[in-house]
């Protein structure tokens, strides 16, 4: 058994090997609050989940560690706005964050650090760094020098004799219009922390190359963000991080965005969908679904018919669960092993789309045994299903999902109850040979996006597309 993983740093899929036998030490940038969370915020922290669930099934003892970046010029900006403390626009949207990776089904992360609380080791970081001729001090900024460190841009493979000044940084202060900032000089009204150089605060790039030192060591496994952080942030934490002394991450894994229109899913664009807004009309496993089961390389292009084709699938092996486990009179427990294409597509750069072909293919062969009344196959096939959503953290009949799965029954009760009259109309049509009207009646049912089903115990009905 082999976990292999696309490397942004290497532009190949390489052969995974922990630097400690048995574990994995994972690193993902989280998110930025200076606005509610919408939906493809959320898709880094739902792939690198599945990432997680996956590396735990194959027996390693996963520690994953998710930051919160509480202060920064666009939390500084929005308390402006709204003429409210920077840490209370920071704390509001982290439990909106917090709130949202909850409800999609995302485990908690093993640590998850604020940058406000490890100023310290950020001040630890520069002054070492300084000594080294890696960065100095500017009008109370401090700046590191990117031509000091020759494997500058190792990651997004630039030059940097043609690369433009990051427009956010400014050039005041700086030996180098390319140097980025790791401490910003105080201004009035902002908030500031003591340094041997001033009062000042972080600047973005730092905190993570702080942070990761402190909760994985001079070296870990895997460091994971959005495709949009490769530059100027990773590289940058790159540079302070090996310019410090530290091997840092052996392997860089991006996923890629949520887009609409073509482009970025962004507020700044004004085309998000927060996910606060999306789990009122949409049932969050099937987001969840939606949002994770792409190839986290891909691109997902948001629109509403997606995310009904994705919703009618889900029905579809939801249905299959709920008639085999009437069928077996209780609960069917998972499967001890999920099959083995199953592990082979996930193996293989965690390959979503591939894995989850099995999962269909599954369905399929266990409702082919329910209409065969072979309750025996039906039953392994759905223990093997539980299985295998057990890892993408979609199992319906896991606890994550219970309040949810009693709300649907709730409503399945209803919607029920109304089924059957109309489907003891039609009955009543067959026995009196009124075929039309009983082909009527169901095509009624279909039209509505439900599936009916003949057997030897009588009519059925599952959810179908829309």
């Amino acid at each position: 058994m082999t976990i292999r993983l696309y490397d942004t740093s290497a532009r190949q899929i390489r052969d995974f090997t922990p630097l400690k036998p048995g574990c994995v030490s994972i690193y993902l940038c989280g998110a930025t609050v200076q606005a509610p969370p919408h939906i493809g915020h959320i898709r880094s922290g739902l792939n690198f989940d599945i990432m997680r669930r996956w590396f735990t099934y194959r027996g390693y003892d996963v520690t994953f560690v998710r930051n919160v970046t509480d202060i920064d010029d666009k939390i500084i900006q929005k308390a402006a706005e709204q003429d409210r403390p920077w840490w209370a626009i920071g704390y509001a949207n982290e439990r909106a964050f917090g709130d949202a990776y909850a409800a999609l089904g995302c485990l908690p992360p093993s640590y998850e650090p604020r940058a406000t609380g490890h100023v310290p080791e950020m001040v630890e970081m520069m002054r070492t760094l300084i000594e080294r001729g890696h960065a100095y001090e500017a009008d109370g900024s401090v700046y590191f020098d990117v031509r000091s460190w020759p494997s500058y841009l190792e990651l997004s493979k630039q030059d940097l004799d043609e690369m433009r000044q990051p427009a956010e940084e400014g050039i005041t202060g700086k030996r180098d219009p390319r140097d980025f900032a790791m401490w910003k000089a105080a201004k009035p009204g902002e908030p500031d922390w003591e340094t041997p150089w001033g009062r000042g605060r972080p600047g973005w790039h730092l905190e993570c190359s702080a942070m990761a030192h402190k909760y994985l060591g001079g070296a870990f496994d895997i460091h994971g963000g959005g495709l949009d952080l490769v530059f100027p942030h990773h590289e940058n934490e790159i540079a302070q991080a090996k310019a410090f002394g530290d091997d840092f991450a052996q392997y860089w894994v991006h996923n890629a965005w949520v887009t609409m229109s073509g482009e970025k899913m962004s507020k700044s664009l004004g085309n998000s969908v927060l996910v606060s807004e999306m789990v009122k009309q949409w049932r969050p496993i099937v987001l969840r679904y939606y949002l994770g089961t792409p190839h986290y390389r891909s691109t997902i292009e948001y629109s509403e018919e997606s995310l009904r084709e994705a919703e009618a699938a889900f029905a579809r092996i939801e249905g299959f669960a709920q008639r085999v486990v009437e069928l077996a009179g209780g609960p069917v427990e998972p499967a001890a092993e999920v099959p083995p294409a199953f592990a082979d597509a996930m193996d293989d750069d965690l390959g979503v789309p591939q894995a989850l072909a099995v999962v269909h293919t599954t369905v399929r062969q266990g409702n082919s045994a329910l209409a065969a009344d072979d309750k025996e196959a039906a039953v392994a096939r759905l223990a093997e299903v539980r299985a295998m959503l057990g890892v993408l953290g979609l199992d319906p009949f896991d606890a994550q999902w219970a309040g949810e799965s009693e709300r649907g029954e709730d409503l399945r009760g209803v919607v029920d109850t109304l089924v059957r009259m109309v489907l003891d109309q039609r009955e009543a049509a067959r026995a009196r040979k009124d075929w039309s009207a009983a082909d009527a009646l169901r095509d009624q049912l279909n039209a509505s996006g439900l599936v009916i089903e003949d057997s030897p115990q009588g009519p059925r009905w599952s959810l179908g597309s829309r």
